[in-house]
């Protein structure tokens, strides 16, 4: 490999031109190869460079030269292009494909606990520095993986940069004294884990637009990443705990969905609560192309095995989902599960929806259960009509309601938890116009806001345990 001691650019730039003319590739097909790299000029500025025509940054002079020398590489004897760093330095390429490759190769068969550390290396790949933050479990805080540098605490949601970025689920940009830092939201697919903290040296530019697009992309595959490890390891899923779990809660949070999915066509979110000890409440979904189940189960909190009733009608309703039955079939499924496992008394309400996400039809089935409500473009959310049965367990068969959801609508199956929380004076929590008040924002953070002012409403007493499910219908492009 010939590699050249303080060569000047443009001498460096002759050569590779040479190497590239013996490559037999086009410029668009060196380009794609230097793109892949990280590269960020365009073809017709790189056909310039070649021609002498344009001079480049020394990255992106390297990274055309890496380019080359991969094509030379395949060519058996073929003179390879030189770099402009010493002979010593390393020469590995630079840029996202890098950030990628170090992502992916360190993640192979590495413990949970060790993946913070990974990530902090893909950014040093971007010349980053990258410390991990995960949100716990009550979504009040951001907590800082404890191996990472220290000086690093918890930071609040509600009132932090860090805390702005994963309300948006998106990137955002802090300055101060200190310099810029910016904070990405950990993602997988749509589901917030946390925010990735972003510093720079001072000749990087953090709000460049490319580079924040590529924050966003590590902490993207970061969050699926992180999300992936928590279901064979327990190191990442410590940090998000503010305090004990108990058995039953353990259970129920371990049956729960991702508490975000998304398609193009549909988007849900939901939570529950108490978090560490919810006994009695849980919810699921499934999206296709063409639908979006949605079912919300409440065994009532003070009722004996509640969490394992519970737990048997999201078994059954799963199992007669995926075995194509509709909502009838899925209604006998249930019954028949909790008379068989738990006798004739056991009783479950619960709600079933099916959204048509071509045309909006919604039809809902109510077993005991919550009227579902659909906030629009009408002033303040509706409850739709339904014509309720007795719950889950008494076996009879209900009556299922239609409506048509309108674009941009969302749909929110809750319990009675919810709708019935109680201030210290008797005031009924308002989930209507806590909705109506929240509907700005993205769903997951609608669910969160929602579910935070109903603790505050309640100051954390609720009277029966809350499960809330949204859905938000974009209407058909």
């Amino acid at each position: 490999m010939v590699t050249v001691s303080s060569l000047q650019a443009e001498e460096q730039r002759r050569i590779v031109a040479a190497c590239f003319a013996r490559t037999g590739l086009t410029v668009e097909q060196l380009w794609l190869r230097y793109f892949a790299l990280g590269g960020d000029v365009s073809e017709v500025e790189l056909e310039a460079f070649l021609q002498g025509l344009l001079p480049l940054p020394r990255i992106q002079r390297d990274m055309v030269a890496h380019a080359v020398n991969e094509r030379l590489d395949e060519i058996a004897g073929a003179r390879r292009a030189p770099y402009s760093r010493e002979t010593n330095d390393d020469i590995r390429p630079r840029g996202p494909l890098a950030a990628l490759v170090e992502l992916l190769d360190g993640a192979h068969r590495v413990p949970p606990e060790r993946l913070p550390e990974v990530i902090a290396a893909a950014g040093r790949a971007l010349d980053l520095r990258i410390a991990v933050y995960l949100a716990d479990y009550d979504q009040h805080r951001l907590i800082p993986f404890p191996e990472q540098p220290p000086g690093r605490v918890p930071l609040s949601i509600e009132n932090t940069t860090a805390g702005q970025a994963y309300r948006n689920a998106g990137t955002t940009l802090a300055e101060d004294s200190t310099g810029q830092r910016l904070w990405a939201t950990l993602l997988d697919g749509d589901e917030r884990v946390g925010v990735l903290e972003v510093e720079a040296g001072a000749d990087t530019d953090l709000n460049d637009p490319a580079l924040r697009t590529q924050c966003h992309w590590l902490a993207s595959l970061s969050g699926h990443l992180i999300a992936a490890a928590m279901r064979y390891g327990d190191g990442l899923d410590v940090t998000r705990r503010s305090r004990r779990r108990d058995p039953t809660a353990e259970l129920l949070w371990q049956h729960l969905p991702p508490l975000t999915a998304a398609t193009r066509d549909v988007v849900v979110a939901g939570g529950v609560e108490p978090a560490y000890d919810v006994r009695s409440v849980t919810f699921d979904y499934a999206l296709s192309e063409t639908t979006a189940w949605l079912a919300i189960f409440d065994a009532g909190r003070d009722t004996t095995s509640a969490g394992l009733m519970v737990s048997a009608a999201l078994a059954a309703y799963r199992s007669a989902r995926r075995e194509g039955h509709g909502l009838h079939g899925q209604e006998s499924a249930v019954d028949k599960a909790l008379s068989a496992q738990f006798g004739a008394g056991a009783r479950v309400r619960g709600t079933l929806a099916e959204v048509d996400l071509a045309r909006g039809g919604l039809r809902h089935l109510e077993a005991g259960g919550e009227a579902p409500l659909v906030l629009g473009s009408d002033p303040g959310p509706a409850t739709v009509d339904s014509a309720p049965r007795s719950p889950f367990g008494a076996g009879t068969p209900g009556r299922v309601s239609t409506t048509r959801l309108r674009p941009g609508d969302f749909l929110a199956l809750h319990t009675e938890g919810l709708s019935e929380a109680r201030s210290a004076d008797g005031a009924r929590f308002s989930l209507a116009e806590c909705l109506d008040a929240n509907a700005g924002h993205v769903p997951p953070e609608i669910a969160r806001r929602v579910l935070q002012a109903a603790k505050s409403h309640c100051h954390n007493t609720f009277a029966g345990d809350v499960g809330l499910l949204l859905a938000h219908w974009p209407g058909t492009p």
